[in-house]
C-alpha cells in the first residue's frame, strides 16, 4: 500500500534510468540521430552494469 516510501534497490534504480534513456533515444530518433545514438550507447552501458550486479547477487 505504501510502496512509494520504500527505497529502491540499486538494480531497480539503474533499470529505471535504463528505460528512461531508451525512451529518450526513441523520441530523439525522429529529429536528431546522433543524439539518439548517444543515448542508446549510454543505455547499453547501463545494461552491462545491471548484468554485472545481477551476476554478483
Amino acid at each position: 500500500m505504501f510502496n512509494f516510501f520504500k527505497k529502491k534497490s540499486p538494480i531497480e534504480a539503474l533499470e529505471l534510468r535504463y528505460r528512461q534513456l531508451l525512451e529518450e533515444s526513441y523520441r530523439l530518433s525522429t529529429t536528431d540521430r546522433k543524439a539518439s545514438d548517444q543515448k542508446r550507447a549510454e543505455a547499453e552501458e547501463l545494461a552491462l552494469e545491471i548484468d554485472k550486479l545481477r551476476n554478483q547477487s
